[in-house]
């Protein structure tokens, strides 16, 4: 017959499990702490000695570290998908830009459209909230905050299509962003019509989403990131114009 005999498990073993798999789930982030073992063990109701056990086995794995006089936190390797020479590479040609914006189109628009499908009425609500924190940053001409809720806006649709490796391959993605490796996206929230277009843009994205209409959300998403690809051509363009005339004028100068 084909049974096994039931092993019972140790809490830390437990605690081991659930532990992974918020970090799986993307609940618990890179960099975020976990809270002070006594508040933990409460939390987990185990005994601290278990606690302990289970950290030092995540520790183990990779998966948590411990900073002097800090305390324990999820380590930031998980986000590190690319060499530093395969990122030095990334950000000096403008072919991976192009690549990159295409890569998320596509990935972004299957994103949106399973997340319109399955996302939980609390997915939809986190994208709501940090949408209308974006209107709010966008009323304060905060470029720096724009952006910054730019990419947590479309990395909340990701954890809302609940697909655990595009989550984690997609953050990775994010984090080559944030850090300006492809572009700075700063520069496209302080240009006033450019800034203007993008908060519709995003408009368009949610509002596909909280109605859960998956071919719209797809469409929004893919619309949204042509524009993004044109408007990097454009500031592309108008650098390297910029460039000749600045030459010129010291020709004229001399």
């Amino acid at each position: 017959m084909p049974f096994d005999p039931v092993q019972p498990q140790k809490l830390s073993t437990l605690v081991v499990k659930q532990i992974e798999s918020l970090i799986l789930r993307g609940t618990l982030r890179p960099g975020d702490r976990l809270p002070p073992e006594r508040e933990l063990s409460e939390r987990l109701g185990v005994s601290r000695p278990s606690l302990r056990m289970a950290l030092s086995e995540l520790q183990e794995q990779g998966l948590l570290e411990t900073r002097a006089g800090s305390g324990i936190f999820v380590a930031e390797v998980l986000g590190s998908a690319f060499s530093p020479a395969l990122i030095q590479l990334f950000a000096t040609h403008d072919e991976a830009v192009f690549d990159y914006l295409s890569f998320r189109r596509d990935m972004e628009g299957l994103a949106a459209e399973r997340a319109a499908r399955m996302g939980s009425d609390s997915d939809l609500k986190v994208v709501q909230v940090i949408f209308e924190k974006m209107v709010n940053a966008h009323s304060k001409r905060n470029p720096r905050k724009e952006a910054a809720l730019d990419a947590k806006f479309h990395s909340a649709i990701i954890e809302a299509s609940h697909n655990v490796v595009m989550l984690h391959m997609m953050r990775a993605m994010f984090d080559l962003l944030s850090e300006g490796v492809f572009f700075n996206r700063q520069v496209m929230f302080k240009q006033r019509t450019t800034r203007l277009a993008l908060l519709d843009q995003h408009r368009a994205i949610n509002d596909a989403l909280q109605l859960r209409d998956p071919f719209r959300a797809r469409s929004a998403i893919e619309q949204h990131l042509d524009y993004v690809k044109q408007a990097y051509m454009e500031n592309q363009r108008t650098k390297k114009n910029e460039n000749i005339a600045r030459k010129r004028l010291v020709q004229e100068l001399g």
